[in-house]
């Protein structure tokens, strides 16, 4: 059976001095090229890689709530693609809730599919990614939920 055209979500997330404020972005385009949504969030002292894997998990969060069957996942995260993929173990304690979760919502979507693109391939959730982190170095008490236009 073939999916349903797919919604594609670019994520990134990043921390500034790694650990550091970390924050993350997402853009989700529908299967027409439409955007449908930009999501990011500031995290706090964190590292890149829970920055990362809380785009994904947003971008899966959102699909869920707006009953998008079919995903494609796009991060220029070698590594959590790689853990997602099952190609890497994923070893830290903090990162393995992370994967558990994200796997979890993943069953929860018909279809997901999950590549890596180099960084130049992502530029707007880079660039989301960047303005989470900067509300949060900007602020004395930054917003942690989501933001999303």
């Amino acid at each position: 059976m073939d999916a349903a055209p797919a919604h594609t979500a670019h994520v990134d997330g990043g921390a500034r001095g790694n650990p550091g404020p970390a924050g993350f972005g997402v853009v989700i385009h529908d299967a027409h090229g439409k955007k449908v949504a930009e999501l990011s969030q500031y995290l706090g002292h964190r590292t890149n890689n829970y920055a990362e894997y809380n785009g994904l998990l947003a971008a899966l969060r959102f699909a869920i709530a707006h009953r998008i069957p079919s995903l494609k996942i796009v991060s220029d995260s070698e590594l959590m693609v790689r853990q997602m993929k099952g190609i890497y173990k994923v070893r830290h304690p903090e990162l393995r809730k992370l994967y558990d979760e994200a796997q979890h919502l993943t069953a929860q979507i018909e279809y997901v599919e999950i590549r890596h693109a180099l960084r130049e391939h992502n530029q707007i959730a880079d660039r989301l990614a960047n303005q989470a982190m900067d509300r949060g170095k900007n602020s004395p008490h930054p917003e942690t939920a989501p933001h999303q236009t």
